[in-house]
């Protein structure tokens, strides 16, 4: 059976609770729920029910006004929106990536 192709590697894919975009799991970041409370899980192998957002601040702000808590199947506590909001707030803006993205079409075009 060595004339067979090799299998191509299985790659997990995830969707974003806030733009339902559908990507590479590694590619997300992890939202899990535990015992102790919701938080963010950089390894995405911590234990709980997860959901999953994009490295963006626009889909953080979205998915806090509702999809995190509903995929979670609970109700973000003050402490668990801090926590999650501090994190959002490491995340690089969208903003400034499409005034840099738009600056660089006008100099293409002159």
């Amino acid at each position: 059976m060595a004339g067979k192709p090799a299998k191509p590697k299985h790659i997990p894919q995830r969707t974003c609770v806030s733009c339902r975009t559908v990507l590479a799991k590694r590619a997300l970041i992890r939202v899990v729920r535990r015992p102790d409370g919701v938080m963010v899980d950089p390894s995405g192998k911590m234990a709980g029910r997860g959901a999953y957002l994009h490295n963006r601040k626009s889909c953080w702000e979205r998915g806090l006004k509702g999809s995190v808590a509903a995929a979670l199947k609970t109700t973000l506590t003050a402490e668990d929106r801090g926590r999650l909001e501090e994190f959002m707030a490491s995340l690089p803006d969208d903003s400034a990536e499409s005034e840099v993205g738009s600056g660089e079409a006008d100099k293409l075009n002159a």
